[in-house]
């Protein structure tokens, strides 16, 4: 029947239940008797209602009603807790933007420790060896275009890529050459790039994010960001720029990390704005623009960071973990709200949430907020490599990195049987809005080790329409964030990590 997969996947178990028509509730209320003595219903809806009720009852088995109402109790005080702003607004105004390597970085990482260790949860500090990249300074003008005033400059807005290395000290002047696509790249005449700036202007689709498919925006994007080194050694330019990867022209550069593969000639990379991307293009088509563009950002020896590791111990079986996470660090330009201070708060409240009503699940609830996801998630490889004889006893993993908007689900990488298995949690989130079930290939980057050998692995669904417009800029700060739906947030993860905790039997695996 078309009718139930559409309504399963738009609205969740629990809304079908609501619209389903009353003779349907009142047929199943009745004591059902043996199938010998009744059969299937003729009435469509009513087998309809009879097999999801009983679809329902299977897996409602891995909780009892005093679990559920413990989860709805969960729900209900993330959603009145400031605890969660709290610790966003200490982590962005008062510590600030946390790359690798850097002071605040360190500062975050002892100041969540300290948050952690006063809940009472066990804490440890995972030692890894970061990337130290520091930005420097990023100037970029115009020095020739068609129709220039005599004796004028003309300002371009960009900002250096992750990673990038640096151009002179005192800049450099070349020609620019403006690409859309690697279509158009590839179709360049031999040499037309060679000692010039390569410009990729390849434009982030707005519509596709309007329309919640922000994710798949960037991912069609972002490709053209981490190749944009090797598209400019290939060609022979001298520096190459990349149209920036995110919405919202409010002239503001987004950056991000790109790529230099091994053996390729270096060369600085920037992220220019949608503006200046389109001005470039215009004044290109019309005749020769000449570009005078310094970046000049160092890559130091490699920084020993650290994973905050905080765990409330299980009551029956300790020595079985489920994550709750989010990533520590963050870019520079911005202070780190949505990506990804709010993913590190929304997991410390779960932990704060178990103190404060005193639940202590069979399974130990481990937070971790990762370092360096932004830079390679090096912090991540390192877990995996000091936990890797433990990996069996991993029996959920959830990582919040979408931001902070409203979530309408929960996002799940495993057996299609974890499908049945969480639909009574669809009925605990149904309140706030958060009721879907989606699976998907991936949860997070950083838990993607752990789904790849076979973890259950989760992600709340967050509202993707505005998260690429301040993602990666100097927009990315504490009034992005909404409380209510930050609250939303906390409490699916909260939820969610307390269910896999305190199962009767663990996830499906």
């Amino acid at each position: 029947m078309p009718f139930l997969p559409y309504v399963l996947k738009s609205f969740g178990l629990g809304a079908l239940l609501l619209i389903l028509p009353a003779p349907c509730l009142i047929a199943q209320a009745a004591p059902p008797s043996s199938p010998a003595q009744s059969p299937e219903p003729r009435d469509p809806m009513t087998q309809l209602f009879n097999r999801l009720t009983g679809a329902m009852s299977g897996a409602s088995a891995a909780w009892t009603p005093e679990q559920l109402a413990a989860m709805a109790q969960l729900r209900d005080a993330a959603m009145q807790d400031a605890y969660t702003l709290d610790q966003l607004r200490y982590l962005t105004n008062n510590i600030g933007p946390r790359l690798s390597g850097s002071p605040q970085a360190q500062q975050a990482v002892n100041y969540v420790a300290s948050q952690m260790r006063a809940l009472g949860a066990e804490v440890t500090l995972e030692k890894a060896s970061v990337p130290h990249w520091v930005r420097g300074a990023e100037t970029a003008e115009l020095v020739v275009w068609p129709g220039q005033t005599p004796g004028t400059q003309q300002k371009i807005v960009l900002t250096a890529l992750g990673g990038s290395v640096a151009t002179p000290s005192d800049g450099i002047t070349a020609p620019v050459v403006v690409v859309d696509d690697w279509q158009q790249l590839r179709a360049l005449p031999p040499g037309a790039a060679a000692g010039k700036i390569l410009l990729l202007n390849h434009k982030f689709d707005k519509e596709l994010a309007s329309n919640g498919h922000g994710d798949e925006a960037y991912g069609y994007d972002v490709v053209y960001r981490a190749g944009a080194p090797l598209a400019a050694a290939s060609t022979g330019a001298v520096a190459v720029l990349v149209r920036s990867v995110g919405g919202a022209d409010y002239r503001l550069p987004h950056t991000g990390l790109t790529l230099y593969p091994a053996g390729i000639t270096k060369v600085p990379a920037a992220a220019v704005t949608a503006e200046d991307a389109d001005l470039l293009k215009d004044l290109a088509a019309q005749g020769p623009v000449t570009m005078h563009l310094t970046l000049t950002p160092q890559t130091l020896p490699n920084a020993t960071g650290y994973n905050v590791i905080a765990d409330w111990k299980g009551s029956e079986h300790p020595e079985q973990v489920v994550i709750v996470s989010g990533h520590l660090d963050s870019w520079d330009l911005g202070t780190g709200a949505i990506d990804d201070g709010a993913g590190v708060v929304v997991a410390m409240e779960a932990l704060h949430l178990l103190r404060q009503l005193n639940l202590h699940p069979r399974r130990t609830v481990r937070f971790v907020a990762w370092m360096s996801e932004e830079e390679g998630s090096e912090g991540a490889a390192q877990y995996m490599e000091d936990h890797k004889a433990e990996i069996q006893n991993h029996v959920g993993a959830i990582e919040s990195d979408q931001g902070a908007d409203h979530p309408t689900g929960i996002y799940f990488a495993g057996k299609r049987a974890l499908a049945a298995w969480l639909r009574p949690l669809s009925q605990v989130l149904e309140p706030i809005g958060a009721e879907i079930l989606t699976p998907s290939p991936e949860t997070g980057e950083d838990i993607a080790g752990l789904t790849m050998d076979d973890v259950p692995s989760f992600a709340p669904i967050q509202d993707s329409r505005f998260y690429f417009n301040y993602h990666h800029t100097a927009a990315d700060t504490l009034d992005k964030v909404d409380p209510k739906h930050l609250n939303e947030n906390a409490a699916v993860m909260a939820v969610l990590s307390y269910a896999l905790a305190d199962s009767t039997n663990p996830a499906p695996r």
